[in-house]
């Protein structure tokens, strides 16, 4: 991919017992297996949008405008493209970031801008002067591999977080289309990022990131990622009519109780 600079910004994951998990909703459930590929960029710009991540750590919030791309493209038949202000409003409220100090800023956790997202929502519009709210967010275990695919069918995307090696970031600065486990080279972890996952195959899962697309080996997932969230969405819900595990928006909205206002 092209020399460009490239941030990062996930914080390390934390477990709130409050997020409602994937496997406890399914639980005695016999599901069908998940289709065996689905792309939903397909047809979607390809140059996305920095989304300002090449400037500060705002990894967690750029992927979910990177989502709302994704749900304004099949939900409208028009990809919407938020301002970069809206995501730096975002990182601000969500994550803290205080642009008066300069730098990367904090950078976020996963779990912390999620519930932001589903309490008060990520400014939209010219001024941000409107509010898209996440209707539920649900974990799924990485380990489990048809549900992180069933969470991109039914979802659209996957929110996931993952650790990343030095050998994707090499010196050149050509990040890698391919990124797969690298044995041989430089294996030490230089920060955390948060993206989505918008399709899958055989061979890995179609990423969204720094405003590009990347391919992540099923190998390099299993190894580098260690936090997957199904987000439910209403314009995806009310185009598609697919949500997590099934669940009616009533159900999830339940499951939420416990992570209103907190």
């Amino acid at each position: 991919m092209s020399s460009l600079t490239r941030r990062f910004g996930r914080l390390k994951r934390t477990y709130n017992p409050r997020v409602p998990h994937m496997s406890a909703l399914l639980a005695g459930k016999i599901l069908p297996p998940p289709p065996p590929s689905t792309d939903y960029t397909q047809g979607m710009p390809n140059d996305l949008g920095m989304m300002l991540n090449d400037s500060l750590g705002d990894c967690t919030c750029a992927a979910f405008y990177h989502a709302l791309q994704l749900w304004s493209f099949h939900a409208a038949g028009k990809m919407g493209t938020e301002p970069d202000n809206d995501v730096k409003m975002l990182y601000e409220l969500a994550c803290g970031y205080n642009p008066k100090k300069g730098g990367e800023g904090p950078g976020g956790n996963e779990q912390h801008v999620l519930t932001y997202l589903l309490n008060s929502g990520a400014p939209v519009g010219p001024a941000g002067q409107t509010r898209h709210q996440l209707s539920a967010f649900v974990e799924v275990d990485p380990r489990n591999t048809d549900d992180v695919k069933r969470a991109i069918v039914d979802c659209g995307v996957a929110y996931i977080g993952f650790d990343v090696p030095a050998f994707i970031m090499p010196p050149s600065g050509q990040t890698p289309a391919v990124w797969d486990v690298q044995p041989s080279g430089d294996t030490s972890i230089i920060g955390g990022h948060a993206v989505v996952l918008a399709g899958y195959d055989a061979n890995g899962v179609k990423v969204i990131s720094w405003g590009e697309y990347y391919t992540m080996t099923w190998a390099f997932f299993a190894k580098y990622v260690d936090e997957v969230y199904a987000l439910a969405d209403q314009a995806w819900i009310e185009a598609k009519g697919t949500t997590p595990g099934g669940m009616t928006l009533a159900q999830l909205e339940d499951q939420m109780k416990a992570l209103a206002e907190s």
